[in-house]
């Protein structure tokens, strides 16, 4: 295997100290989420919904890059691999790599519960509605076009047989 140059482990280790910010602003990002899921503040979540994907599309595009720079210095697929790799030829960047598998598992932990808190805000939401229209059709006769009570009867007019 050809000696790794030190410039190719410094710019690996300026990649990997990206992905470790980004990833600390996503689980930052992913506190706040549900902060607002908790708080219910809804009006806050479409634009914490937008940051989400563009972090994460980020995150995946940060942790190709490394996978494909460790696979192509050497190293084997894999988180176990990637450790490897590491603890051979540069393990001054170990601490780094173990602070991102530490965040990713964080950031995977926190998205979850949150999936979860809106799954249950939903389901919350959807029965409220469902009483509402069905309170609705219970009282659609009670008033006519004219905003007049219409009530009809359903027995006999009066005075009739």
């Amino acid at each position: 295997m050809a000696k790794i140059s030190q410039t190719a482990i410094v710019g690996l280790s300026s990649r990997l100290l990206e992905e470790q910010d980004a990833l600390k602003s996503f689980v930052s990002l992913l506190e706040t989420e549900q902060q607002a899921l908790l708080g219910g503040n809804p009006e806050q979540l479409l634009a914490l919904s937008e940051n989400k994907m563009r972090a994460a599309n980020e995150l995946g595009k940060l942790a190709e890059n490394h996978k494909n720079e460790l696979l192509a210095f050497g190293a084997t697929n894999g988180v176990g691999g990637a450790k490897a790799w590491l603890q051979a030829h540069a393990a001054n960047l170990l601490p780094v790599w173990r602070n991102i598998q530490q965040l990713a598992g964080q950031a995977q932990q926190l998205n979850r519960i949150n999936g979860v808190l809106i799954q249950t805000k939903l389901r919350h939401n959807q029965q409220a509605l469902t009483a509402l229209q069905n309170a609705a059709h219970k009282t659609s006769g009670l008033y006519g076009p004219d905003g007049q009570p219409h009530l009809t009867s359903a027995g006999r007019v009066l005075g009739s047989v």
